[in-house]
């Protein structure tokens, strides 16, 4: 069915047969249960107090540092 106006474009054709075949899979994908926020807010942390402790010659220092900044 071609609408006036409405190019037919086989890619637009293809997105839509793709979004229709996954679309009942897309709610899986955003649940809270697959969130990784807290593990990639942790790893940013652990990375600006490794670049902040740059050049400190002792690693265990640096590894207790990191732990107290990341736990409470």
């Amino acid at each position: 069915m071609r609408r006036p106006g409405h190019p037919d474009i086989p890619e637009v054709r293809t997105l839509a047969a793709t979004v229709d075949r996954w679309w009942p899979e897309s709610p899986r994908s955003s649940t809270p249960a697959t969130a990784n926020a807290k593990s990639e807010g942790a790893n940013r942390v652990i990375k600006l107090v490794a670049r902040n402790a740059f050049g400190f010659r002792n690693a265990d220092n640096q590894r207790l540092r990191t732990r107290c900044i990341t736990t409470r």
